[in-house]
């Protein structure tokens, strides 16, 4: 275990499985105490928080909130705060992902995909605000290249990347000097766990500069960056995506 962030707490939203679970392994190998953010994945929460505390104890807590409901965001954010009596770090990676083709876009649909992915980051980062600045602490948004490039038939989940890419920039301006906002773009590195149809995956592939996909611990290592080694940089997106975004 390195001390790059020894005794630093971050709160980390979506952080049971996937993607989020990279970064709470990275952050936490390099030093902090990890709150893992869950909503539904109940057991993939608790596993992690197990392994976190078998390899140091006192350094994982798990919490269960409604990204959509906005009155548990400051309770998240305060309970996060007391447990070490301090808050360094919010990952906003938390994010709802499904198609809504142009002829069949609900107003339901677009409350879950625009609240996820950019209502909860909004609110759960001014709700943090607070502790945040005390401890000159940073703000990570994890977004995506088709906030950028829009996907086909995900026209809501992209508009609502491309406003959390914004809206890290924002905050980046509104939350400066004491707090730091960056935002981490990744490109094809986890597919949807329905799968993909036949050659699509591939199709993909063949558009990165790289050829190839991305791991989740590409996006990891893009936290740990912000987070310990970029003290003079805010405002920023990095799009880890092997190249797509460079294309034509």
């Amino acid at each position: 275990m390195s001390a790059e962030l020894a005794d630093r707490v971050v709160l980390i939203t979506g952080a049971a499985r996937r993607i989020g679970a990279a970064i709470a392994r990275r952050l936490h190998t390099a030093g902090a105490r990890i709150v893992v953010h869950h909503h539904r994945s109940v057991a993939d929460a608790r596993a992690l928080v197990a392994e976190f505390e078998a390899a140091r104890p006192g350094s994982a807590l798990a919490l269960a909130a409604d990204l959509l409901d906005l009155d548990a965001l400051p309770l998240l954010v305060e309970q996060s705060r007391a447990q070490w009596g301090r808050l360094d770090v919010l990952v906003n990676n938390a994010s709802s992902f499904y198609p809504t083709p142009i002829g069949t876009i609900t107003p339901a649909q677009w409350m879950d995909l625009m609240g996820t992915n950019l209502r909860a980051p909004l609110f759960l980062s001014q709700a943090a605000a607070p502790a945040l600045k005390a401890a000159r602490g940073l703000i990570i948004n994890i977004t995506d290249i088709h906030g950028i490039k829009p996907l086909r038939h995900h026209p809501v989940y992209s508009a609502a990347k491309a406003g959390l890419i914004l809206l890290s920039q924002s905050l980046a301006r509104e939350l400066a000097p004491d707090v730091r906002v960056n935002a981490i773009a990744p490109g094809p590195v986890m597919f949807p766990e329905q799968g993909l149809a036949p050659g699509v995956e591939a199709e993909i592939l063949e558009r990165t500069l790289l050829k190839r996909r991305g791991s989740p611990d590409d996006i990891a290592q893009a936290a740990l960056f912000f987070a310990a080694h970029a003290p003079y940089v805010t405002g920023q997106m990095l799009a880890v995506d092997g190249g797509r975004s460079a294309r034509a």
